[in-house]
């Protein structure tokens, strides 16, 4: 079989690609390889987002993990993050989300976390997939009293929510604050924790019906969020994506502030606090060429990594960082979570906010974000690499390349979750970058169909 695990997990079209009999067979081999060499009845924990596919794969996933002995905890609609510390605080031996993130309503995603809440190994991950190539044939099936139980607990979302707001070390009071929760999983934790706060919340985007996830909402999509902002004068707004993992912001001129911008406010803030390690912030290639400016300015390293958040969480953790993330907003603060958290992130921010007295526009103007142009051309999945070996392609990459040298860059790299070819080219003219990114993207298109 193909390699089925992406930068975050399994992901496709559910029902079609991630179908219900692929969740139960992934529930019963990633239960088996996480939990073997347990002496005890391992359990696992389970959450997802409010995508109309979830309870469906949901159910499939505890018959998996049930089928070989494993005991399952469901708890229900819950940010990414939220699985990740909750398999941590109840001593789980594994976690699993079911979500695809910031993607459509037709797609949805499994990913596991190990007992201490980070993402598998590539290792892991390889096992996981040689047992689904045998059809599972090797794992042991368990009867009688050996099957494992279910046991529901959606008050969970509440234990997230207190271990948050313990994070940040002021009240938000004072602070009018909109946010767009995507029609996602952010839609209880979000709301309360910034009210219990404080922080006066007018919310957008927060009535999820299944099958309105991330449409024309959220962190990928900031137009009703920055016009909202503007239109009740609030101080901030802030958004999420499908899972919450994420968080962008806006500030009070209706400006987009992005990952970048949030993660050079907040490592300052750590830094003029003493606490921010090492002095680094851990980014990926793809941020812009303004943060890394800011770095040298600030006297911050900027450590790089390919793309992923399991790459600079890697980074992190062989290194002993405490910040870093992506251009998108998934935001590692790893003293107090072992993923992405938007809602931690959201409340760092509005702690800088609160204590600095600063608004967001003025915070954020740390750093100068210089115009890129990001161009997806789209490709069958088992394509995607071929752009490298394309001698057409790689000449016209090359061309660019020469054409921008020493005022910007040119980034190309297959998705990690979509079947796409992203092409990012940086500079100073946005016009130009935007008409070259095209073209490269066109060219792509029509060489890999």
């Amino acid at each position: 079989m193909g390699k089925l695990f992406g930068t975050d997990g399994v992901r496709g079209i559910a029902n079609q690609e991630l179908t219900v009999e692929m969740a139960y067979r992934l529930g019963q081999a990633g239960a088996y390889v996480l939990t073997k060499e347990n002496k005890h009845k391992p359990t696992i924990l389970i959450g997802r987002d409010t995508r109309i596919s979830g309870e469906m794969l949901e159910a499939a996933m505890i018959a998996g993990i049930s089928s070989v002995g494993a005991n399952a905890i469901a708890i229900g609609v819950v940010p990414t993050p939220a699985v990740a510390y909750l398999t941590r605080e109840y001593g789980a031996d594994a976690g699993v989300v079911i979500s695809a993130s910031h993607n459509p309503v037709e797609y949805n995603g499994i990913k596991f976390f190990n007992r201490h809440g980070y993402k598998l190994s590539d290792q892991l991950e390889e096992e996981v997939e040689d047992l689904l190539g045998e059809g599972n044939a090797s794992i042991p099936l368990p009867v009688g009293t050996e099957i494992g139980r279910v046991q529901y607990r959606t008050e969970s979302i509440f234990d997230y929510i207190r271990y948050v707001k313990r994070q940040i070390g002021t009240r938000l009071e004072g602070l009018k604050v909109v946010i767009d929760c995507a029609n996602g999983a952010s839609f209880v934790s979000a709301p309360q924790a910034l009210r219990e706060m404080g922080a006066e919340v007018i919310i957008i985007h927060n009535e999820p019906d299944g099958t309105n996830i991330n449409k024309k909402c959220g962190s990928t999509h900031m137009n009703d969020l920055q016009q909202y902002v503007r239109q009740v004068e609030a101080h901030v707004g802030l958004a999420f994506d499908g899972d919450a993992d994420r968080c962008l912001a806006v500030d009070e001129n209706g400006r987009l502030v992005d990952g970048d911008q949030i993660m050079a406010i907040c490592g300052n803030f750590m830094k003029s606090q003493g606490r921010l390690k090492k002095n680094t912030i851990v980014a990926t290639v793809m941020s812009n060429l303004g943060f890394f400016i800011m770095g040298k300015e600030q006297g911050i390293h900027i450590e790089q990594t390919k793309v992923g958040d399991r790459y600079v969480l890697e980074n992190m953790l062989e290194n002993h960082y405490n910040i870093g993330g992506e251009q998108s907003g998934h935001i590692i603060f790893l003293d107090e979570n072992t993923t992405g958290d938007g809602l931690l992130t959201a409340l760092h921010l509005l702690e800088v906010m609160k204590v600095t007295g600063k608004k967001l526009s003025e915070l954020a103007s740390i750093m100068d974000v210089l115009p890129q142009a990001l161009v997806n051309a789209k490709v069958a999945n088992s394509r995607k690499n071929d752009y490298l070996k394309d001698t057409v392609v790689q000449e016209a990459i090359l061309e660019v390349e020469r054409k921008f040298a020493g005022a910007g860059r040119v980034l190309i790299r297959p998705s990690g979750t979509e079947p796409l070819v992203r092409v990012m080219i940086e500079g100073k003219d946005q016009e130009e970058l935007e008409i070259e990114a095209k073209r490269l993207a066109a060219l792509i298109e029509e060489r890999l169909a």
